[in-house]
Parts: C-alpha cells; structure tokens; sequence
C-alpha cells in the first residue's frame, strides 16, 4: 500500500481499500506474469531476531540450495547453455513435470479460481519443480504445487 504498513501487526495502515487497489494496479498483470515469485515479507521483531535460533543454519541451507542446484544441472546436462528450471520451454515442462491426477486437479482448481494466465501456470510449474528438487523428490508433490501457488501472491489479488 502507499503508506507501506499493509499487513504490519505493529502499526496501523491509513489506506484507503481504493488507494490500495490504485497502488497495487500499478503493476500490469503481463509484468506480474514474469515476475517469478510475490511474496509478503513482514517486519520481523526485535526479540526474534536477536533471540537464539533453532532454524534451519545457513550451511544446512545452502547445501539443499547446491543439492538442487547440482540435481538441476544433471537434468539439463545434455543442453547447452541451459543449466536451471528456470529455463523451461513449454516442452520442458511437458517432460520434467509430469503431474499426477491430485496435482493437475489441484493446479487447475488454482488457474480457474485465480485466472492465471498460461504464464503463470509455467511459472507455477517451474517453482514447484524447482521446491521438488529441493526435497530431493523426483516428482512434484500436490504439497510443492501448493506452496508454488503461495508464491503467487499477487496473483491471487487480481
């Protein structure tokens, strides 16, 4: 929103619901389709950033990051110049995320109640396998198609 607290649980947005819409359809449904992922990044408070953490470290994620990174560079191994899913054609995607009956159901229940384009739906696609390899599951899951909806914030504004 313009005034930037939309959302914050420590101080009160002053927006308006049209000023809100104004603001957000600042940002073109074709530029949103090719913007990978949305997401809503909240103010994080002081006692938990400074409180000891029982997360996940950094090490431990970068090494499931170059796991899938290293699972993505073999998938693609015989391409040239191609190294991620990010670089899907449509005709990857036919190959590389085959969808079983509850994901197709559950990722066309998502594109018909959100309108997505067929951008979208391809980019959904791409981060699902992409929270997939980072599982280290060679098939995409209806929970890696849920979470890559998430990921889809604005779309589901629209």
């Amino acid at each position: 929103c313009p005034c930037g607290y939309l959302g914050d649980p420590n101080h009160e947005c002053t927006c308006s619901a049209m000023q809100i819409q104004r603001y957000e359809s600042r940002l073109s449904g074709p530029l949103l389709d090719r913007i990978d992922l949305h997401l809503e990044v909240p103010a994080v408070p002081f006692k938990k950033i400074s409180a000891e953490s029982s997360g996940e470290s950094s090490f431990e994620i970068r090494s499931r990051v170059s796991s899938a990174s290293a699972i993505q560079k073999e998938r693609f191994s015989k391409r040239k110049n191609f190294y991620n899913n990010g670089q899907m054609t449509p005709r990857d995607l036919k190959k590389y995320c085959v969808l079983d009956n509850a994901c197709r159901d559950l990722l066309e229940e998502a594109v018909n109640r959100l309108r997505l384009s067929a951008r979208s739906y391809h980019r959904i696609l791409k981060i699902a396998r992409t929270i997939a390899d980072l599982a280290e599951s060679e098939t995409i899951m209806s929970t890696h198609i849920a979470e890559a909806v998430q990921y889809r914030r604005l779309d589901r504004k629209r």
